[in-house]
């Protein structure tokens, strides 16, 4: 090629990639192949006239460009076949469904222990996020700038942002949440408990994201959530019918009062949250001291249930729970 100048061929560019490839899945730097293919240039520019230099350079640039070219192939299927792979691990981690043998097998290529119990924590915010977001690189950013890699995973499924971490480290979630609140812009922040074994990832995953489900349904300030300490709620729940029983015995008679059940609900949720304070209660609805006490009365007196009576206390917020759990009036159940 020096002597003719001629270009290569198609077949010889071919065949320059494959060695890239090649080299690339032997791994082989870039960077010291192409120094070995400068310093080899170099031998032969030596023992080559001066009128023929500029043939040799180019040769060797096209040679260059080739070979990297090859490599840089390999790389990028390397890479995607690394993400393929990384996905589906989480994907069987979060839902289970793998052997959970081969699942603990290559949990450990990506920094997980499933030997040891872990806990999971979800953010949520008002737009859905993937591996590589900004949003995503910001929080794995500042994790690893504390904890370095200490077995944490960080990653995104169903536009939520997730971080896996030992259970015996709460102040890596709780790092997390505190990351993910601020870089998400509000949002929320769901902490499942730590459960052992290669299920136990699941189970606290479950956990987070029925956390966040029982927030958005009874309208819990705050934007971390522990699972453990909103038990009560899945409890509750668990027997549908009875609770809708409850509700439809309890509660159903306030749907005729003039204007529905809903302000009376609504005067019996603050009631509860304010420790059943009633001036408390009132600057929570905006009314009246006077007001928030007649609507009190009015429940005991449509229900006969009275919310000032301990015992029957408990009746009434139980089924105000479960009016809450289930959108109640706003939805049939």
């Amino acid at each position: 090629m020096c002597a003719t100048g001629r270009r290569a061929s198609r077949e010889e560019l071919s065949a320059l990639r494959a060695r890239g490839e090649r080299a690339a899945e032997a791994g082989l730097g870039l960077r010291s192949l192409v120094r070995a293919h400068l310093a080899a240039a170099r031998r032969v520019l030596n023992d080559l006239p001066r009128a023929d230099h500029d043939q040799l350079l180019a040769a060797v640039e096209q040679a260059v460009d080739a070979f990297a070219e090859g490599h840089e192939r390999a790389q990028r299927l390397a890479v995607r076949q690394e993400e393929a792979a990384r996905r589906e691990f989480i994907d069987d981690l979060l839902y289970g469904r793998s052997d959970l043998g081969r699942l603990a097998q290559r949990a450990e290529r990506f920094g997980l222990l499933l030997s040891h119990a872990h806990a999971v924590a979800v953010a949520q915010g008002p737009e859905p996020y993937a591996d590589g977001y900004a949003v995503s690189r910001a929080v794995e950013s500042a994790l690893l700038a504390r904890f370095g890699s200490r077995h944490i995973l960080l990653t995104t499924k169903d536009g939520r942002l997730i971080c896996v971490a030992p259970g015996d480290q709460p102040d890596v979630l709780t790092f997390f949440a505190k990351q993910a609140y601020a870089a998400i812009d509000g949002g929320r922040v769901a902490i499942g408990r730590a459960h052992s074994g290669a299920g136990g990832v699941v189970h606290s995953y479950e956990e987070a994201l029925n956390a966040l489900d029982i927030a958005d349904r009874m309208g819990l300030d705050g934007p971390v959530l522990f699972a453990a300490d909103l038990l009560v709620y899945p409890v509750l729940a668990r027997d549908r019918q009875a609770m809708v029983d409850l509700v439809s015995t309890v509660l159903g008679p306030l749907c005729q009062a003039r204007g529905g059940a809903r302000p009376l609900l609504d005067t019996l949720t603050a009631y509860f949250d304010a420790g059943c304070v009633t001036t408390e209660a009132a600057r929570r609805l905006s009314l009246s001291v006077r007001a928030v006490t007649y609507r009190l009365d009015r429940i005991h007196r449509l229900t006969g249930a009275d919310p000032a009576d301990p015992t029957q206390r408990y009746t009434l917020q139980t089924a105000v729970i479960g009016a809450r759990l289930f959108g109640w009036p706003d939805r049939a159940i």
